[in-house]
C-alpha cells in the first residue's frame, strides 16, 4: 500500500487541528474515519508519527519529521490544483494586504484590474504585517502586500516602492523645526503591535530617543487620524494616508529634524507558490499601479 494524498492531508490536519472531533468537523469526516487513517498511515511508514498521551495524539520526532517533509509537498499539489482550474483571464486570486496599502492603494487596484478582466475575481483579506504572512503560510492567499518587516525562510520578499512615514498632529506649537527627543514625551497615538508601521517607526528612533510615550494603541490608521484631529496627540504614519489632511490643514507635519524615515512595500509570497500565467499578470498590473501611485505623491 502507497501513501495518498488524502492521508497525508489529513495528517497534516490532526497536526494544526490537535483535535480529531475538530478534523473530522472540518473534513466532513466522522471521528473514526480520521483515527483509521492516521493508522494506516502509521502502518504504511513502519512507525508511529504520534505518542498516545493521556488520550491525547502528540506529534513524536519520527513525526514532526514526517510534518517537515510534506507539508511543501502538499500545499504545491493544492495549488497546482486550484491555479489549473483557472484560465489566464478567469478565475480567483486571493489577495491580502496591510492597513496602509490594503486603505490607500489596493481599492482603485482591484476595481481597475476587474474592469479589465471581468471574468477575474479578487478575494480581499485584510490584517496586519504578521496576519498576512500567517495567512500566506497557511494557504489562504495567493500573494500578500506589505509594509513591515518579514524574516521568514518560507517567505519571498520583493520590494515594489517606497514609502515615507511623517510625524503629524494638530498642535500647533509643534509646527516648527524640533528634534524628535524633544516631543518624546508627548502622548503618542500608534498601531498595535504586529503592525508594519508601528515596528518601522520605533526600529527607526531607537538610537535617538530613550523611549516614547505610547499613550494609545489602536487598530486601524483611519481611527488614529480620527483621534488626532480632535485631540492634541502626535503619530507616525504612511504621508500617504494623510495626505489629503496634511493639504486641507486638518493636520500638521511636524518637521523634524534629521528625521527621514522611509520603508519599503513589499510583494510576499510562499517560496512554494505555483506561478500560474493568471498569477503573473496579477502580481505583474499591481505592481505597475503601484509604483505609479507612489510616484503621484513623491
Amino acid at each position: 500500500m502507497k501513501l495518498t494524498l488524502r492521508q497525508m492531508e489529513i495528517f497534516l490536519n490532526v497536526v494544526r487541528e490537535g483535535h480529531l472531533t475538530n478534523v473530522a468537523k472540518k473534513m466532513g469526516l466522522s471521528q473514526s474515519a480520521i483515527s483509521m487513517s492516521i493508522k494506516e498511515l502509521e502502518n504504511i511508514l513502519g512507525n508511529p508519527l504520534f505518542d498516545r498521551i493521556n488520550k491525547k495524539l502528540i506529534l513524536n520526532e519520527m513525526g514532526r519529521a514526517f510534518d517537515k517533509e510534506i507539508s511543501p509537498i502538499v500545499k504545491k499539489l493544492n495549488d497546482i490544483e486550484y491555479e489549473f482550474k483557472n484560465t489566464v483571464n478567469k478565475g480567483m486570486v486571493r489577495v491580502g494586504a496591510s492597513t496602509t496599502i490594503v486603505d490607500y492603494l489596493m481599492p482603485p487596484i482591484i476595481c481597475s484590474y476587474m474592469n479589465n478582466y471581468p471574468d477575474v475575481k479578487v478575494g480581499l483579506k485584510e490584517g496586519n504585517t504578521k496576519r498576512i504572512v500567517e495567512l500566506l503560510k497557511g494557504g489562504e492567499i495567493d500573494v500578500g502586500f506589505i509594509e513591515g518587516l518579514v524574516n521568514d525562510p518560507d517567505i519571498i520578499k520583493e520590494i515594489i516602492g517606497v514609502d515615507e512615514l511623517v510625524v503629524v498632529t494638530t498642535d500647533t506649537s509643534l509646527n516648527k523645526e524640533l528634534f524628535i527627543d524633544t516631543i518624546q514625551d508627548r502622548k503618542w497615538v500608534l498601531r498595535e503591535e504586529g503592525s508594519g508601521t508601528r515596528d518601522v517607526f520605533l526600529d527607526y528612533v531607537k538610537d535617538k530617543v530613550d523611549h516614547i510615550n505610547i499613550f494609545l494603541e489602536l487598530g486601524h490608521t483611519e481611527s488614529i487620524k480620527s483621534l488626532l484631529i480632535n485631540h492634541q496627540c502626535l503619530t507616525c504614519i504612511s504621508k500617504i494616508a494623510v495626505r489629503n489632511e496634511i493639504e486641507n490643514h486638518k493636520l500638521i507635519r511636524v518637521p523634524l529634524k534629521n528625521f527621514v524615515c522611509k520603508r519599503n512595500f513589499l510583494m510576499i509570497y510562499h517560496k512554494d507558490k505555483y506561478h500560474s500565467e493568471l498569477f503573473e499578470k496579477f502580481i505583474y498590473f499591481t505592481k505597475t499601479m503601484i509604483g505609479e501611485m507612489l510616484e503621484e505623491v513623491n
